[in-house]
């Protein structure tokens, strides 16, 4: 059987794999009644089994028995094995792999206990993320089959790496000799070693004893030592052949050579494989099993879903190495091999999902037509499922979903992110999950929660359980307050939420590193209190609850403790590990691919979407162990390798009869580059003619799908006119400045009673810190504006439990200098006889029917019986000129108020000074802040009556039009407006058409 040539065949690129093969081996073995059935085939993967069943199904017309069909490259290849051997020896038994969480647990606690003196330590959680690159590198050691000596001889090449690859070596070594031991005692052994030691079985015991039955192994591309001496030994079976998917017969023998050598030359340390191109990973399993491309025989049996025998050469010649590209220009007509390829490049991600769900959907039109979708990109392949529901069409994308984004799993990492880190975006994302309380009871359980979520919108909320029970408490308490019916309704049912989660969570509240089975069974309990049983139902929720079993049976493997705020990105680093698939498959004629999904299968319409780079192929990450150098001197493979596969992946679905290849400008909100593929196609076959569905640009359509019909007539400016009855009659000072600045934002305001929802945030933002500086001045004056009150209250403000990290960092030191500047000008005018003698003080005055309301920051008695009223603000105080226009008339009321004995605890007085307090630092004159009086100045009122006399002329003139009237409450102009409502007003469909700006002034009374 040695000497006997080997039987390998290559399937050409441009057959569709699964089909072909199924036809060959009927056309061979089908004459008996069981002469398929007597047969083994080897399969890549569980996805290349399930595509060869379908061929056989499709090519059996009346029916036969099928060959056994065995798996060697998925996570069950025991059983696949146990299927081969007849009967199986129990004399050497094999020890069981060990589980891949608990491993990955225990490499983390190894590399937690390994610190080299003069490191920082390495957390849980990072040991964690590290030990998943760890268990790689070790995978990569037993597929190579690295012997432990040959790490030992790297250590004399250390001398030309970089620091920390040399620390990272040091470590790398000590882990991987310590690990052997570590791992027998628990009785297990790595998958990856396993799988070599049945492999190898499996090819000593059929060169001993060869199996009556044929045995095919086909679609096996990986270039494993194991599973090539595997193929040899199928290849040299009486009964056996190795069947290889798009091997290039045809290339030339200069190309082949130009791919490099398949085992590194010690005299030519330099010579470098080019392992991205499409064929090197084959050149290498070839080399590796002994066989020459001269001793591949092509398979002749074809399909029905073949491509154009003119496909192979051209894909061939699309992949040529760089030094062979100037054969390009003496190609000749290459129409021939892109016949039936297409091409659609869209504006964006979104509009490619769209444009490839209509070409699948338009694909349905035709009674058997098939489409599939194959790209490595996760997101366009989840975008294109999402598209094609709007046709009520399910697809079920066969490289699974990631179990964090499945409903289950992304509710447990919300759930670990809201106990890490108490927020109120992540409470009410938490307490609204789809899971939570499903059933009759969601309906009010949402109520709640939405009333929650008005309770706790504005700043000043104190983060923690105590803050929400608070903040409830203290809008239930005030009936002006927003959100007051709500807090009222939700307070007991806040108590028992309260109560529930913060139990069940007490180990993340603690803050202090924990077990990560302390923290994880936290979880659960907190899980159980939100769903019940309903987070375990279902694909994904099985998924999830044997996720926990798993790390439960490892309890005690994984570091020692994990820090509360560590454990939200461990979590979502092994979910992002774990796909899930539905039990069900999809649309039968209608699929999306992955990579790995995609090969040996074929569809009449092949749609390559994600043509750009980064995404096909896609970006490689490094490995954070091993240096490029020490990878290559250990025979590893180098990550460039993955682009050689994605390449021959490219070049499978490329071959199909129908092509339609897609990219996108932008992705991501980014400017996208086109695919190296892509500009090589380009290169090669100059312009590919555009996709079209009945005569219609893909793209055009892509980007029309949305777009209603008709034509669409921009709106007009609004131009509100109320009856009388409806329009106020109570304005506030500040509201006469809105009906100045922007009538439209008054109406929307004081009329419709529409309010911007400030935002779902504990974080102190600008309208907080106002308030807040305001409550600080009004609470110093009331307690006698002495320095010893003065400190108290600096002492109040800086232990606020409401200011966060960024604000006592950044905005305590810059207010209060600012709030000393305050007070010292204070103190120093006291001195000069200017006393303070109100603070928030509230006045009232009605003239012809409307109520104006005011309150006063501060008002002054000068030495001279005379009054100043002061407002401050903590940014940049309105200018001079806007009390001038009759804009800011803020101050002015408010004087108008106090000179008519109108505000409450002060007696009448004319009015010396209307004063803007900037407690803000002022970098020209070098002060902390600064006072900008409403008059005497340029553009500016000459006197405060002056400015008194201008605001009651304004207050008069609004009134008259606007509440005693009939006018317009049309939008104020861009320069003067309040923006708060310019969706209700639609502003950009009218603003700057004709004379719209013209009619703004014309419309307002002054």
């Amino acid at each position: 059987m040695a000497d006997a040539k080997p039987t390998v065949f290559s399937i050409p690129v441009q057959r569709a794999f699964a089909d072909a093969l199924a036809a060959g081996l009927i056309d061979r073995y089908a004459d008996g009644a069981l002469g398929l059935a007597q047969g083994l085939i080897v399969l890549p993967s569980n996805r290349a089994r399930s595509a060869v069943q379908a061929a056989f199904v499709r090519a059996g017309g009346t029916g036969l028995l099928m060959p056994r069909l065995v798996v060697i490259g998925d996570a069950d290849l025991d059983e696949s094995v146990a299927l081969a051997l007849d009967p199986i020896d129990e004399s050497d038994a094999i020890p069981p792999a060990i589980d891949a969480l608990r491993r990955r647990l225990m490499l983390a606690a190894l590399i937690e206990r390994y610190n080299p003196a003069g490191e920082e330590p390495i957390t849980g959680a990072a040991a964690f993320q590290l030990a998943e690159g760890l268990g790689r590198v070790i995978d990569q050691l037993h597929y190579e089959e690295v012997a432990p000596a040959r790490l030992a001889d790297i250590e004399n090449a250390l001398g030309d790496l970089a620091g920390h690859w040399q620390a990272s070596w040091r470590r790398l070594s000590l882990l991987v000799d310590q690990w052997p031991a570590m791992l027998a005692a628990t009785g297990h052994i790595d998958r990856a070693d396993r799988r070599n030691r049945l492999l190898d079985r499996v090819s000593k015991g059929w060169r001993v004893a060869p199996p009556a039955r044929f045995v095919v192994a086909a679609g096996v591309t990986t270039a494993a030592p194991a599973i090539a001496r595997l193929l040899r030994t199928v290849a040299d079976l009486t009964g056996g052949m190795v069947v290889l998917p798009g091997l290039d017969l045809g290339m030339a023998g200069e190309e082949w050579e130009a791919l490099g050598p398949v085992k590194a030359d010690p005299d030519k340390p330099g010579e470098r494989p080019l392992e991205t191109h499409p064929q090197y990973h084959l050149k290498l399993l070839l080399g590796r099993m002994g066989v020459s491309r001269d001793e591949v025989q092509s398979w002749d049996a074809a399909s029905p879903f073949d491509g154009p025998d003119a496909r192979s050469p051209f894909t061939s010649l699309l992949f040529a190495p760089s030094a062979f590209t100037a054969r390009w220009q003496q190609a000749g007509d290459l129409s021939p091999g892109i016949a039936g390829v297409r091409a659609a490049v869209f504006a964006d991600d979104g509009q490619e999902a769209q444009g490839i769900a209509l070409m699948m959907r338009h694909a349905l039109e035709t009674p058997t037509r098939t489409a599939g979708l194959v790209t490595p990109d996760r997101a366009l392949a989840t975008r294109v499922a999402a598209a094609l529901a709007r046709w009520d069409i399910s697809v079920d994308d066969s490289a699974g979903q990631p179990l964090g984004q499945a409903p289950p799993g992304a509710l447990l990492l919300a759930l670990t992110e809201f106990a890490a880190a108490f927020d109120p975006v992540r409470l009410i994302a938490l307490l609204g999950h789809p899971l939570v309380r499903a059933g009759e009871a969601r309906l009010g359980w949402l109520d709640q929660v939405r009333r929650l979520d008005l309770v706790l919108r504005g700043p000043g909320l104190v983060p923690g359980w105590g803050g929400v029970t608070a903040r409830i408490a203290e809008r239930a308490a005030d009936p002006k307050a927003r959100g007051y019916a709500e807090a009222q309704a939700i307070a007991d049912w806040w108590a028992d939420v309260a109560t529930g989660l913060s139990a069940a969570l007490a180990p993340f509240t603690a803050g202090v590193p924990a077990p990560p089975t302390v923290l994880l069974d936290a979880l659960q309990a907190a899980l159980g209190w939100l769903t019940g049983d309903a987070v375990w139902t279902g694909h994904a929720g099985r998924a999830l609850s044997e996720l926990f079993d798993r790390w439960t049976l490892a309890r005690g493997a994984g570091p020692a403790l994990v820090a509360p705020a560590d454990f939200p990105a461990m979590l979502a680093d092994l979910l992002s590990g774990e796909s899930v698939r539905p039990p069900y498959g999809g649309h039968p004629r209608l699929f999306i691919w992955g990579l790995l999904e995609a090969r040996l299968q074929r569809a009449d319409v092949m749609i390559l979407g994600g043509l750009d780079e980064g995404r096909w192929p896609q970006q490689q990450s490094p490995d954070p162990w091993l240096a490029p150098g020490i990878r290559r001197m250990l025979g590893l493979a180098a990550p460039e390798r993955q682009q050689g596969a994605a390449a021959h992946d490219f070049a499978g679905a490329f071959a199909a009869r129908e092509v339609v290849v897609t990219r996108a400008m932008r992705s991501g909100g980014d400017p996208a580059v086109a695919s190296r593929f892509w500009l090589r196609l380009a290169a090669l076959a100059g312009e590919l003619p555009e996709a079209r569905l009945d005569g219609t640009s893909v793209t055009a359509l892509a980007a029309a799908l949305d777009v209603p019909p008709g034509a669409s007539e921009p709106a007009d400016r609004p131009r509100p006119a109320p009856p009388l009855a409806a329009r106020p009659t109570r304005i506030s000072v500040t509201g006469v400045d809105q009906l100045a600045r922007d009538p439209f934002a008054f109406y929307a305001a004081k009329i419709l009673r529409l309010s911007e929802l400030d935002p779902l945030s504990s974080g102190p933002d600008a309208k907080w810190f106002g308030i807040r500086v305001h409550k600080f001045l009004q609470d110093w004056q009331t307690a006698g504006l002495t320095e010893a009150a003065f400190d108290a209250e600096l002492a109040a403000l800086r232990s606020d439990p409401a200011l966060d990290s960024l604000a006592r960092a950044f905005w305590l030191p810059r207010i209060e200098p600012s709030l000393r500047w305050a007070a010292e000008r204070v103190w120093a005018e006291r001195v000069e006889g200017r006393e303070p003698i109100a603070t928030e003080a509230t006045g009232v005055h009605e003239m012809e029917g409307i109520r104006l309301t005011g309150k006063a920051d501060r008002i002054d008695r000068l030495k001279d019986g005379s009054l100043a009223v002061v407002d401050y603000k903590t940014g940049a105080a309105p200018s001079g000129s806007a009390a001038f226009d009759g804009l800011d008339n803020q101050l002015g009321l408010l004087g108008l108020l106090a000179e008519m004995g109108e505000v409450e605890g002060v007696s009448a007085g004319s009015i010396n000074s209307l004063e803007y307090w900037s407690l803000k630092a002022d970098r020209a004159k070098g002060t902390n802040g600064s006072v900008a009086p409403t008059h005497g100045g340029r553009r500016k009122l000459k006197t405060a009556e002056d400015a008194v006399a201008r605001a009651y002329d304004a207050f008069a003139e609004l009134t008259a039009a606007y509440l005693l009237g009939d006018g317009f409450f049309a939008p104020g102009d861009s320069a003067k407006r309040y923006a708060d409502f310019d969706q209700l007003m639609r502003r950009d469909e009218w603003f700057g058409r004709g004379d719209a700006d013209d009619r703004a002034d014309e419309e307002r009374p002054i």
